[in-house]
C-alpha cells in the first residue's frame, strides 16, 4: 500500500477495528483505495490526464462493445461469442496483473503483514476495494452486454441478474488470488523481467488473435465456434453466462449445474486466496536468514554443489562457460527478451503463414535463421564483465573452447527447437514428406550462422547499454553492429548455398523422394561450418582481447 499520510490513516484504523473486533474492515478498505486512485492524481496534470483519459476512452469502448453485444440478442451463434468472451476476460484478469505488477500497488498484500488483520476479513475486504477502479466497470459493462444477449425470458432474466455479480466477482477473485500468490515474485526482479517482457508477449497475442480471426471468418464464420464454446461453458467463470443461455433455453437442470459450479469455482478461489494470505504472513521472505539457509540447503547442501541439470555438464571450463551463456539467458533482462523475441517470431511467422494458406515446410529455417542472429556480438553480451573472461584467454586454444561452448549453449536450445518449429510446420502444412529437407537445411543454415557469428564476434564486437530497455548498441557502434549482423547473415547464405541448391533442385524436380538425404548432409553440413568458423576466429580472439574488451565496455 502507499505509505502517504492520507492511506496511512485508513490503515490505522483499519488496525484499530480489527484489534476492536467490532466494526469491519471493509468500507475502510474501499475508502483507503479511493484514497491511493486521489492522491495518485494529486500535483500531476499529466497523470490526471492519462487517467482520466483512459477512463474515457474505457467507457467509450465499454459502451460501444456493450451495444454491440446487445445487438447479437437472438442470432443462432451469440451464445458462442458471448462464452469466449467470459473466457477471455477471466484470461486477462488472471495474466494482466503478472505482467504489470506496478500498475496496482493494492496488489501487495505483503505490506499488510505487520497489522492485526485477520486473512477472512481480509479477504472481503481486498476483495470489494478490489471492484473500484476502470478494469472493474468495464468487466461489468461486457458481462452485463454478454448477459443480455443470451438472456430471454423471465428465467433467463433471473440467471441474467445473478450472472453478471459472479462474473465480476469470479475474475477479480481470480485475478487477486493468482496475485497473492506469486506476489513474492511480483516484487522481485524476476517480476521485473516479466514486465518487461510484457510488451512482447501483449504483441504477439495480438497477432495470433488477428490471424485466428481471420482465420475464422474465411472458413465459415461464427458457427466454428460451437465446438470450443460447447467446452467452455463448462469452464468457471465462464459458467456464469452459459447458465443464462441454459435457462432461457428451459434446461433449468442444466443452469442449476452451471450456477453450484459458478459459485463453487468462486468460494474454491476465495478459500484459496486466504490460504496464500495466510502463507503470506507467516512465511519469511528470502531476506531472512532462515529463508536463505533453507533456500542454500535446497540448492545444494553445504559444499554449494552443482545440482540438477547443470550437474549433467562437464566439469571444466567448457561446462562453466556452457552454464554461463544458459545463465544469461534466464536472468539477464536484455539477453532474455533477445531470446524470447527470436523464439516467438521464429514460430509465429511460419505457423502463421500455413494457417492462410501460404507456408511452405522450409519456412522452419525462419527459426534457425532467428535463434542464430544470437551468436553475434557473444562477447558484447557480457557487457563490462567480459574483462573476467579475458582474463583466462591466454592462448588461441582458451579462445576456442570458450567460442566453442558459447556455441554450444545456443545449439542446446536452438536445435531442438529448430526442429519442433519444422514439426509444428510440416503438419499445418500437411507435408511430412518434406520435413526431412525442411529441417536438414535449417541446421545447414544454424552451423553457417553460429561460423559467421563467430567471426563476427571477434572482427566486430560492440557494447550492448545496460540502461534503457530499448538501447541495443552504444552510440557510434551502429555501424559495427549493422556490419557484423548483415555481413554475417550474407555469408551464412553463401555458405550454404550448395544445401539449398540441392532442396530447389528437389523441389522443382521429380527427384522429392531423395529429399530425406538433406537431413544427414544438413547435419554434417552445419557442423563442419560450425567447426570452421570457430577455428577461424579464435586465434583472432586471442590477438584481440584489448580491443574486444575496449568495444564491449563502452557503453
Amino acid at each position: 500500500m502507499s505509505t502517504s499520510a492520507p492511506a496511512a490513516a485508513p490503515v490505522s484504523a483499519a488496525a484499530s477495528a480489527a484489534a476492536a473486533g467490532s466494526v469491519s474492515i471493509t468500507p475502510i478498505f474501499v475508502r483507503l483505495k479511493l484514497s491511493l486512485l486521489r492522491n495518485g492524481l494529486k500535483g500531476s496534470s499529466k497523470r490526471k490526464f492519462a487517467y482520466f483519459g483512459a477512463l474515457a476512452a474505457a467507457l467509450v469502448v465499454a459502451f460501444f462493445a456493450t451495444l454491440g453485444l446487445a445487438l447479437l440478442r437472438g442470432h443462432a451463434h451469440a451464445s458462442a461469442v458471448v462464452v469466449l468472451l467470459a473466457a477471455v476476460l477471466a484470461l486477462c484478469w488472471t495474466f494482466v496483473p503478472l505482467f504489470f505488477p506496478t500498475g496496482d500497488e493494492t496488489l501487495d498484500p505483503s505490506r499488510l503483514v505487520m497489522l492485526p488483520l485477520r486473512p477472512r476479513p481480509l479477504v472481503r475486504a481486498l476483495l470489494a476495494s478490489s471492484l473500484v477502479g476502470v478494469g472493474p466497470l468495464f468487466t461489468l459493462c461486457l458481462a452485463a452486454g454478454s448477459a443480455i444477449a443470451v438472456a430471454r425470458g423471465a428465467a433467463g432474466a433471473v440467471a441474467a441478474v445473478l450472472a453478471v455479480p459472479l462474473l465480476l466477482l469470479g475474475c477479480v477473485a481470480l485475478a487477486r488470488a493468482v496475485a497473492t500468490a506469486n506476489v513474492r515474485l511480483l516484487t522481485s526482479r524476476k517480476g521485473r523481467d516479466l514486465a518487461l517482457l510484457s510488451g512482447l508477449l501483449i504483441a504477439v497475442g495480438a497477432q495470433v488473435a488477428n490471424l485466428a480471426g481471420q482465420r475464422l471468418f474465411q472458413t465459415g464464420g461464427l458457427e466454428k465456434l460451437e465446438p470450443a464454446a460447447e467446452v467452455v461453458r463448462w469452464l468457471p467463470p465462464a459458467t456464469a453466462i452459459g447458465m443464462v443461455d441454459s435457462a432461457s433455453e428451459g434446461s433449468y437442470g442444466l443452469a442449476a449445474v452451471q450456477l453450484v459450479i459458478t459459485v463453487a469455482a468462486l468460494g474454491l478461489l476465495l478459500w484459496f486466496w486466504e490460504r496464500s494470505l495466510t502463507k503470506l504472513m507467516v512465511t519469511p521472505d528470502g531476506s531472512t536468514i532462515a529463508a536463505a539457509k533453507q533456500k542454500k540447503e535446497r540448492a545444494g547442501g553445504a559444499d554449494g554443489g552443482a545440482r540438477g541439470v547443470w550437474s549433467l555438464l562437464p566439469d571444466d571450463r567448457t561446462g562453466a562457460a556452457v552454464q554461463r551463456s544458459l545463465r544469461y539467458i534466464v536472468r539477464d533482462p536484455k539477453t532474455k527478451a533477445a531470446w524470447v523475441s527470436a523464439l516467438a517470431v521464429g514460430l509465429i511467422v511460419p505457423a502463421a503463414n500455413a494457417l492462410q494458406g501460404q507456408g511452405s515446410v522450409y519456412l522452419a529455417c525462419f527459426a534457425s535463421g532467428m535463434l542464430g542472429v544470437q551468436m553475434y556480438n557473444q562477447f558484447g553480451q557480457d557487457t563490462s564483465a567480459f574483462w573476467m573472461v579475458a582474463q583466462t584467454l591466454s592462448s588461441t586454444r582458451d579462445a576456442f573452447v570458450e567460442l566453442r561452448a558459447r556455441a554450444l549453449a545456443l545449439a542446446l536450445v536452438t536445435v531442438p527447437y529448430t526442429a519442433v518449429v519444422a514439426a509444428v510446420t510440416a503438419a499445418l502444412v500437411g507435408d511430412w514428406s518434406g520435413f526431412p529437407g525442411a529441417l536438414g537445411m535449417a541446421l545447414a543454415l544454424l552451423g553457417s550462422m553460429l561460423c559467421t557469428g563467430a567471426l563476427a564476434s571477434a572482427r566486430f564486437p560492440y557494447s550492448i547499454p545496460t540502461d534503457g530497455a530499448f538501447k541495443n548498441v552504444a552510440p557510434g557502434q551502429g555501424a559495427l553492429a549493422w556490419m557484423g549482423i548483415f555481413g554475417g547473415l550474407f555469408a551464412s547464405a553463401l555458405i550454404c548455398a550448395p544445401v539449398i541448391v540441392l532442396a530447389i533442385y528437389f523441389s522443382t524436380t521429380d527427384q522429392q523422394s531423395l529429399a530425406w538425404i538433406l537431413l544427414p548432409l544438413g547435419i554434417a553440413w552445419g557442423t563442419l561450418a560450425a567447426w570452421a568458423g570457430l577455428r577461424f576466429a579464435a586465434p583472432t580472439v586471442a590477438r584481440r582481447i584489448p580491443e574486444i574488451l575496449l568495444a564491449v565496455s563502452k557503453g
